[in-house]
């Protein structure tokens, strides 16, 4: 969207530009960031890899100060010329995906298959899970202490998992003749992890040859499933999509995308007056609650952690006050297959760049951070200084649907925030699509932020 200008002529329609045009000479670092950023995914699945990861890659980077909370939150941080008390610039995105979370005690046998029992998190279609190939990621804490990490699924070699559907010859009354949300009820979402029996016992024979093989592979029982984080998660790699090679698919681009992009714009950070942090939380998909989300109050404790070793006396609720922020969460694209839910001219378009989201919230913007008139002025002036691709958007019609996202907790600090990421098609679903050049756009976008704003 960066307007052209020239000394006789300013451009007085706003004319949307695509991200391919304005970007046309830089598509080299449009591959290389996308390469890392693919990498990034595949590897990923959960929030305590994404702060794994984070921590992995900043290790050699002696400029970088890392806080953790619980290893499901992290903020990266790189030192300002200037005093806390002049505020900071945060980027805050979230780690967690929507997913299957395996229930306290979530084994069980039934006609002759072992199952695993599921409570699903986040906002998800239930009948996108059925019938695909899945991965069990996360830990197990023993009674003694002892962490226990598992992935099974992602490997080659691995087993995967699956939750299996009905065929469409009994579908008619089952499925069918339903409304689509009661089609597929959340308590037929079990994961079939086992069908070969122990020989050995009498009961559960299925069951018993799972427990014996999670013992025999882990060190396990059952009851360790209980201080258990145990998530179900679509298997296999990110890909590029498309014959050009244009777009990125994977699951957990909503909101990866945001806080990978989030931690390279603090990583590579050449220069910053404001010391700038990179706050990656969880608990997004399910309204920020608990002790590692947006809620949770971390970054007061960030702040007096960064005050600890810059040798500063602080307020944090003062310095939250004078900082600056970007709220940073993926929107709706423009839909080819349903245009009808949004409004075209204020849609945000896969391909177009970095979507600025003045509010958000639904139904009369309720639940909504809104940015004011000032700080929108700031965000587009260095946008079209630096030749950014940028646009902005809504979710969806009004009353057609809408959503939230930490800024709103940001905002009760008293700090300018605005939402800021990329659009994404198939959200929410196990296999989102993003354009390679709207996600080098939103890493341009949080660099060049934290560099003049």
């Amino acid at each position: 969207m960066p307007r052209k200008r020239t000394k006789d002529k300013v451009e007085l329609a706003n004319k949307v530009r695509s991200g391919w045009e304005i970007l046309k000479d830089r598509l080299g670092e449009v591959e290389s960031y996308n390469r890392e950023y693919i990498e990034f995914l595949t590897r990923v699945k959960t929030e305590r890899e994404a702060v794994a990861y984070c921590r992995e890659c900043a290790r050699r980077d002696k400029g970088l100060i890392l806080i953790e909370n619980r290893g499901k939150m992290i903020a990266v941080c790189r030192k300002g010329s200037v005093p806390l008390t002049n505020g900071v610039r945060i980027i805050a995105a979230h780690i967690d995906s929507p997913r299957l979370d395996l229930k306290a005690n979530p084994l069980y046998e039934d006609v002759d298959f072992a199952m695993l029992k599921t409570h699903y998190y986040g906002g998800i279609k239930k009948y996108q899970w059925l019938a695909r190939p899945l991965a069990l990621h996360g830990v197990l804490v023993k009674e003694d202490g002892s962490i226990v990490s598992v992935v099974i699924g992602e490997d080659a070699n691995d087993p995967c998992f699956t939750i299996e559907d009905l065929l469409p010859h009994l579908a008619a009354n089952a499925q069918y003749s339903k409304k689509l949300s009661d089609a597929f009820q959340a308590e037929k979402l079990n994961i079939i992890i086992g069908s070969r029996p122990d020989l050995e016992v009498k009961d559960n024979k299925v069951k018993e040859h799972v427990l014996r093989l999670l013992h025999e592979t882990y060190g396990i029982v059952e009851q360790d499933f209980v201080s258990a984080d145990l998530e179900i998660v679509p298997a296999g790699p990110a890909r590029e999509v498309g014959i050009d090679r244009s777009m990125v698919g994977s699951y957990g681009q909503d909101d990866r995308v945001c806080s990978w992009a989030a931690f390279a714009a603090v990583r590579d950070l050449k220069h910053a007056v404001h010391t700038s942090i990179a706050l990656l939380v969880d608990k997004e998909e399910i309204g920020s609650e608990g002790n590692t989300g947006a809620k949770s109050r971390f970054i007061e404790e960030i702040l007096w952690e960064l005050a600890g070793r810059f040798k500063e006396e602080i307020i944090p609720s003062r310095v939250l006050f004078r900082s600056k922020a970007i709220s940073g969460d993926a929107n709706g694209g423009l839909d080819p297959d349903y245009p009808e839910v949004h409004e075209k001219s204020n849609a945000a378009r896969v391909g177009y760049g970095v979507c600025i989201t003045k509010f958000t919230g639904a139904r009369g913007k309720v639940g909504a951070s809104e940015a004011n008139a000032e700080y929108m002025a700031a965000m587009r002036s260095y946008l079209n200084r630096n030749s950014i691709p940028w646009q902005t958007g809504e979710l969806g019609k009004v009353d057609e649907g809408g959503g939230g996202t930490v800024a709103k907790y940001l905002a009760e600090y008293g700090m300018d925030v605005v939402d800021m990421g990329p659009a994404l098609l198939s959200m929410h679903s196990p296999f989102e699509l993003s354009s390679k050049v709207d996600t080098f756009s939103t890493y341009l976008a949080y660099r060049t932020f934290l560099e003049e704003v």
